[in-house]
């Protein structure tokens, strides 16, 4: 019972990890671009890479940790505008060879020697260069806390009845809250967004009383840096969910469904494909500088292989929903850290080593990826109603 314990807790840290944020808040800018209007953009991770370094660099020779984010944020809208003036009237696989290419092209750049007085060549620029602006805003103070001191262990000494029984009602919990936000429910929209508010407060304040995290309250890693990157992650969400909802985002359905048909209504195609991509393409530099906030600014960090682990994360959670990138994000890590910990604990080292333990943990989510894209390709929230693509 502890080491299935102490794999969830790994599990749960994972999650909570605030580079599992950022890759949440790209998957965001990601599904702007596929899930609501059919952009295959394979480049998130060079939206990413730019909003990073724009931010790194600045702060590094002396400019305020302000100004560096919008370096970073006009980098991202400058390579949208290069991008997509010459490429968006491409079209399926075209768009996505155009669109991995020019990030591989970023990543290379990244790596060149001839660049290390900014960017640091292949070593990247280290974390310490640019995180103390971020740290020092923090008002939660030094030492380390946990986020909910009760928990499991208060109860019946964390008996394994108290944490079985946790864990049901987690589950059921969760369940009736994915019904209800893939609309299964006959309650009315008030009424429906009351009970899933309610239900993700309990679920939350259940996980963190299975689950206690304890961290530093500023630091590297601490609760800081993931109380911004996850209260930016619910912006983020709140804000598509305001965009979709507008007759912008009828017009972003339509360009996905049949673009032509909405030529002929006089709209202009292009300027919207446009929009789209400047838009997701801000939300992939804001990820791109919450994942470098706990580590360093590298430029292999932020690859094609990035972009495949959002394009993962968005499959599973559901393209054209809102909470469907959060939720597939959280999946993605939460599961991958669970499989990596589980081989670990249960599989001897003579026939699986720990380094062979982490090649595993991806070729499960790689199976397990397939079988989501064969027999539920709309992902855990999504409906296949809005998998209409005009590409």
């Amino acid at each position: 019972m502890d080491t299935i314990q102490g794999i969830l807790n790994g599990m749960m840290r994972e999650a909570l990890s605030p580079q599992t944020a950022a890759v949440a808040i790209a998957v965001i800018g990601l599904n702007i671009h596929l899930g609501f209007t059919g952009l295959l953009n394979f480049g998130q991770a060079g939206f990413m890479l730019l909003g990073a370094y724009g931010m790194a660099i600045s702060v590094w020779h002396g400019l305020p940790f302000a100004v560096g984010i919008l370096v970073g944020l006009g980098a991202a809208l400058i390579f949208a505008l290069v991008l997509g003036v010459p490429t968006l009237k491409l079209r399926g696989d075209y768009l996505a060879i155009v669109t991995i290419s020019a990030a591989e092209i970023l990543r290379y750049i990244g790596r060149s020697s001839l660049l290390s007085d900014f960017t640091g060549a292949a070593q990247g620029i280290p974390g310490s260069q640019y995180r103390a602006p971020f740290t020092s805003l923090s008002f939660f103070g030094q030492g380390t806390f946990t986020l909910w001191s009760f928990n499991y262990l208060d109860v019946a000494n964390g008996a394994a009845w108290v944490r079985i029984t946790g864990w049901v009602v987690l589950i059921a919990l969760i369940a009736v809250l994915v019904y209800l936000l893939r609309g299964g429910a006959t309650l009315s929209g008030n009424a429906k967004v009351a009970a899933a508010v309610v239900l993700g407060v309990l679920s939350v304040l259940l996980l963190f009383f299975l689950f206690p995290v304890p961290n530093q309250s500023t630091g590297v890693n601490g609760w800081w840096v993931r109380f911004v990157a996850w209260g930016l992650v619910f912006l983020s969400s709140f804000l598509v969910f305001l965009l979709v909802r507008s007759p912008w985002g009828r017009l972003l359905r339509g360009v996905r469904e049949d673009e032509d048909a909405l030529r002929s209504l006089g709209k202009n195609v292009f300027s919207i494909k446009m929009q789209a991509l400047i838009i997701g393409g801000l939300f992939g530099a804001i990820g791109g500088m919450l994942y470098v906030l706990p580590a360093s600014t590298q430029p292999d960090s932020m690859g094609r292989t990035l972009t495949f682990f959002c394009y993962t994360a968005l499959l599973i959670g559901g393209a054209a929903t809102i909470f469907g990138p959060v939720l597939g994000s959280v999946i993605f890590f939460g599961a991958r850290i669970g499989i990596k910990y589980t081989a670990s604990a249960y599989i001897p080292d003579s026939v699986m080593n720990a380094q062979q333990t982490e090649q595993f943990s991806y070729i499960v989510v790689g199976v397990a990826l397939m079988l989501i894209v064969i027999f539920r390709p709309q992902g855990i929230l999504g409906n296949k109603r809005e998998l209409r693509f005009d590409v």
